[in-house]
């Protein structure tokens, strides 16, 4: 699994997979096309240090993040998936945004995803005391955007984008704020579907695609090449390669414990029956149908 998440990321820190999500998801990238977003709005300017995101990347344009660790004292440390800085559009004074990309696969972790998703804005805000604004500088925030690509939402997120943002309401009156001001935050659930389910095109048809345990690689190539113009290079070929290959492991693996899981309900459920009427202990049950000496203790303790 920690491999697979590794190879996610890695793919979703491709420039023209980040454009194609900057797009449909972020409103200040609504209105450029992809080819402008990938090659000139994604910063390669390191704002804490330079990590390159994808470091194995020799020939391409390479992203440069700013630190995908956030350590805060009494606050432990977050671990971003991807995060980047973008130039704003139409900023003459070449004002940026702070990006954060996260992929997550289990959309029921105990809570809330929403709140896991503002939290990180928040911290992306609180991080940027001492690096972007000190003291009481705080017209220098940058404004923050934590996406998260769900793969396996629940039915009735299926095939959505949500965001989640600060706006202004008058409660009495009717003053107004520069929307600059206060329009600092926004987290946004991009939510896929089943494959054929998939929207005809955008960013929900490119996702549903790159992550895909049912498409073969070049189907997905021919995908990505027809409907989305991404080219295959080498470096790119071997991330979407490397995904397929250990999603389809995934499916397997789960399929075999699935298999497994069964005929233990069997064996546990024939045990049980035996017992109940014919009289027998567990051990004789057991040595009736089979059971190898060596998985009796743990049949037994099943049992209890």
């Amino acid at each position: 699994m920690e491999a697979y998440d590794a190879a996610c990321k890695k793919l979703l820190a491709e420039k023209r997979i980040l454009a194609w999500i900057m797009k449909n998801c972020i409103r200040e990238y609504q209105k450029l096309n992809i080819e402008d977003i990938a090659e000139n709005y994604i910063e390669g300017k390191p704002q804490i240090a330079e990590v390159p995101v994808l470091p194995d990347e020799t020939n391409a344009p390479k992203i440069h993040g700013i630190g995908t660790e956030d350590t805060i004292l009494y606050e432990g440390t977050v671990t971003y998936d991807v995060r980047f800085i973008a130039i704003l559009p139409g900023s003459g004074e070449g004002v940026h945004l702070i990006l954060n990309i996260e992929a997550q696969n289990d959309f029921y972790p105990g809570y809330p995803l929403i709140k896991r998703g503002i939290y990180y804005c928040c911290r992306m805000i609180s991080a940027q005391y001492g690096t972007e604004f000190t003291d009481s500088h705080y017209e220098k925030i940058k404004k923050v955007y934590s996406i998260w690509i769900c793969v396996n939402p629940p039915q009735n997120r299926q095939n959505t984008i949500t965001g989640y943002s600060i706006a202004e309401k008058n409660v009495i009156g009717g003053a107004h704020e520069e929307m600059e001001h206060y329009d600092l935050l926004a987290a946004v659930m991009v939510c896929l579907g089943k494959t054929d389910e998939l929207p005809q095109n955008g960013v929900l048809k490119l996702l549903g695609t790159l992550f895909s345990s049912n498409m073969s690689y070049r189907q997905k190539q021919q995908i990505l090449q027809e409907d989305f113009d991404i080219q295959m290079t080498e470096t790119l070929e071997r991330k979407v390669i490397l995904v397929c290959n250990l999603s389809k492991g995934l499916v397997e693996k789960g399929i075999e414990q699935g298999i497994e899981q069964g005929i233990t309900r069997g064996i546990l459920a024939s045990l049980r029956n035996l017992m109940n009427n014919m009289g027998w202990t567990a051990e004789q049950s057991m040595a009736a149908l089979n059971v190898p000496k060596t998985e009796w203790e743990g049949y037994l303790s099943m049992m209890e």
